[in-house]
C-alpha cells in the first residue's frame, strides 16, 4: 500500500502547549532550537500535510521572534498570549542520545477556539502547569461530538507538582481524550512498578480508544479494545532524542485523522506504529527536533516506509 497523499484525506488540527527554546548542551557546547512538546507535535502535523493551529505562549523577544519565523516556515498558524520572554529549557545531551531538560517557564495562554479544527491535541507541561492547565482541561472537557482529541503527558517531575497531583490530572485529561500516548519514562513515574502492558490496560479503562507506550529502540506498544501488538523501532544511527516521541505523536495523529478510523483492528494499529517508528526514526537520525515533510518520507532516499510497513523506495 502506498502512502496516504490526497490532501482531502487531511484535516484541521488543533494543537495546545508551550513552545520552548531548547538550549542544547553538548559537551558544554550550546545551539539553540525551537521545541517544546506540543510545538513540535504541531509541526510534525503540518509537515505530514495537516492544517495546523497552536495556541501557545511565545515572547515579543528575539527567541519568540525565531519561533514564529520557524512555525511559519513549517505552515504553522499560531496563536499566542501576549509575555515579554520566551520559555526556555537546557537540554544537557547524555551518551546515549538522551537529553536532561531544566526549563524557565509560565503557562498562561489565550482561551482557545475550535473553529475547523476535527482533532485537538495536547500535552507535556500544557497539561500541567497552572494556570493555562486549568484553560487546558477545560476546553477538552467542552469538546461537541465527533471532535477527537489526543494527550502526550510527556512529564516534567519538576514542573508539576507531586505524584498523586500529577497522576490525578492525568488520569482526567486521559479519561476525555480518544488517544493517548506515554514514553515507557512517562510510564514508569505515572505508574512505578506497573508493566506497560497493564498501563495500556488501565487506560483503556479509562475510555481511552487508542493506547500507545513508546519505547526507545525497543519500539512501540500499540492497543485498542480489539486488538494490540507490539511494532519495532526503525533502525537508524542516533543523532539524539530530542523531538523524536513528538514526531512519533504526530505520525500517530496524522495516520488517526486521515484514516478516520472505526474499527481500531490489528491491521489499522500495525499501520499506526510502523508509522509512527518511521516518522520518529527519520526526527532521532537529526539533531534537535526536525521532524520530516511528507515529501522526504515520499521520496527515492529509502527513507521511510509506509503506514503499512511496506517500503517507500
Amino acid at each position: 500500500m502506498s502512502f496516504r497523499t490526497d490532501p482531502a484525506t487531511a484535516g484541521d488540527v488543533l494543537v495546545l502547549g508551550e513552545t520552548v527554546i531548547d538550549i542544547v548542551d553538548r559537551d558544554g557546547v550550546q545551539t539553540e532550537h525551537v521545541g517544546g512538546s506540543p510545538a513540535n507535535v504541531a509541526v510534525s502535523l503540518a509537515r505530514l500535510g495537516h492544517r495546523v493551529r497552536l495556541v501557545t505562549d511565545i515572547g515579543d523577544d528575539e527567541r519568540g521572534q525565531r519561533a514564529r519565523v520557524h512555525f511559519r516556515e513549517s505552515h504553522v498558524q499560531v496563536t499566542s498570549g501576549e509575555r515579554g520572554r520566551t520559555p526556555t529549557a537546557i537540554a544537557r545531551i547524555q551518551a546515549d542520545g538522551s537529553a536532561e531538560y531544566t526549563f524557565d517557564i509560565t503557562w498562561d495562554p489565550p482561551v482557545p477556539e475550535l473553529d475547523r479544527a476535527v482533532h485537538v491535541h495536547t500535552g507535556s507541561i500544557a497539561a500541567f502547569l497552572s494556570p493555562g492547565a486549568e484553560t487546558v482541561r477545560n476546553f477538552l472537557e467542552s469538546l461537541p461530538f465527533g471532535v477527537t482529541s489526543s494527550l502526550d503527558p510527556n512529564i516534567r517531575p519538576a514542573l508539576i507538582g507531586s505524584h498523586a497531583e500529577a497522576l490525578h490530572t492525568f488520569e482526567t485529561l486521559a479519561a476525555v481524550c480518544t488517544v493517548v500516548k506515554l514514553s515507557d519514562e512517562d510510564a514508569r513515574w505515572l505508574y512505578p512498578a506497573v508493566d506497560p502492558a497493564e498501563v495500556v490496560d488501565r487506560l483503556l479503562e479509562l475510555g481511552v480508544r487508542l493506547a500507545v507506550v513508546t519505547r526507545g529502540a525497543d519500539g512501540l506498544l500499540v492497543a485498542s479494545r480489539l486488538a494490540r501488538l507490539e511494532v519495532p523501532a526503525a533502525t537508524i544511527a542516533v543523532a539524539d532524542t530530542i523531538g523524536s516521541g513528538d514526531s512519533a505523536m504526530g505520525a500517530i495523529i496524522d495516520e488517526f485523522v486521515r484514516a478516520g478510523l472505526e474499527s481500531l483492528t490489528e491491521a489499522s494499529l500495525r499501520r499506526i506504529g510502523t508509522w509512527a517508528a518511521t516518522v520518529a526514526g527519520v526526527t532521532t537520525s537529526r539533531a534537535g527536533a526536525n521532524p520530516p515533510w511528507r515529501r522526504e518520507l515520499l521520496g527515492d532516499s529509502g527513507v521511510g516506509q509506509s503506514p503499512d510497513g511496506s517500503s517507500s523506495a
